[in-house]
């Protein structure tokens, strides 16, 4: 999780900057002076960021050489979720920067896919110098995929049909390892993979000819998570407390649920329009069925 942590402070940066432009009008032909603006400001960032993560941040642990680690197996890869939403956002962000300065969808998906990629590929390449760490193909593809999954869907279509959300709650398990699961909401948040749920949110009907009665902006999803894991590797964790014993044996949930589309509510205002593309990353709550050791459980209202 240490690396979506800085994944999305340099979001935030790029973030505010589209969401600025967003305000004014799309460019209808290529505006030169936007597409430098933009790709100047997007080199700026990816080489400052990289060279103040490589003083600031892994200056602190120690270096070996360039080495392989293969992680593929740990979290029950919810990391490896984390990565494929980090690279999709990623990349649409990109893409919409672009597609204000005035390039058409199919050049401005191919150059998010080469931004995306080539950026998250950066961290890969400081963790291979990392005695702790290493670099790892898994992480590599996972964000090959959720690159992938945005661009293909933007250069063919310039819509997406199908998009990634994220959910949060508190699972009550960071207590029995802060150090590793986060010792306050921000942290938890990040950092306990328990908590955290990642969606597949789309509208069946968008594939249909026939005009639907259900809205545009439903969407169906589909979500998946884990619990009780308080280890990397999934192994049993035993704490105690007291004179207890408490057992925690890690197990895979799977969701599905409702949720809405903001971007497809009619609006014909920038300032709406701004606000609903800056809430169609996050998943609604809604009522919602689990299924999990074998058992189906339902929600009233689940985050």
């Amino acid at each position: 999780m240490r690396k979506h942590l800085l994944f999305l402070i340099i979001f935030g940066c790029l973030g505010n900057l589209g969401h600025a432009q967003s305000f004014l009008t799309p460019a209808d032909s290529l505006n030169k002076k936007r597409t430098i603006g933009v790709t100047a400001t997007g080199a700026s960032l990816w080489i400052g960021s990289t060279l103040a993560l490589q003083y600031v941040w892994y200056s602190g642990f120690e270096k070996s050489k360039f080495h392989f680690f293969d992680d593929s197996h740990e979290w029950n890869q919810m990391d490896k979720m984390g990565h494929f939403y980090t690279s999709t956002h990623f990349a649409a962000m990109v893409d919409d920067l672009y597609k204000w300065s005035g390039v058409n969808h199919k050049h401005s998906a191919l150059i998010a896919a080469g931004y995306s990629f080539g950026y998250l590929t950066t961290f890969e390449i400081l963790d291979a110098y990392n005695a702790a760490w290493g670099f790892s193909w898994s992480d590599v593809g996972f964000n090959a995929f959720g690159t992938a999954s945005y661009c293909t869907q933007a250069y063919l279509w310039d819509e997406q049909f199908v998009q990634f959300k994220f959910s949060a709650r508190n699972s009550g398990l960071a207590e029995y390892r802060p150090n590793v699961l986060g010792n306050d909401f921000a942290s938890r948040t990040l950092k306990d993979y328990n908590g955290q749920t990642y969606w597949m949110s789309f509208n069946p009907f968008h594939w249909t000819k026939k005009e639907s009665k259900v809205p545009k902006w439903l969407n169906l999803s589909l979500g998946y998570g884990i619990n009780d894991q308080l280890i990397g590797d999934g192994g049993t964790y035993i704490v105690t407390d007291g004179n207890n014993q408490l057992s925690f044996t890690p197990y895979r949930q799977y969701y599905l649920s409702l949720d809405i589309d903001f971007q497809a509510i009619p609006t014909q205002s920038r300032l709406l329009k701004l606000v609903f593309r800056s809430l169609n990353i996050i998943k609604v709550p809604f009522p919602t069925l689990e299924f999990s050791q074998n058992k189906l459980k339902f929600h009233p209202l689940y985050f």
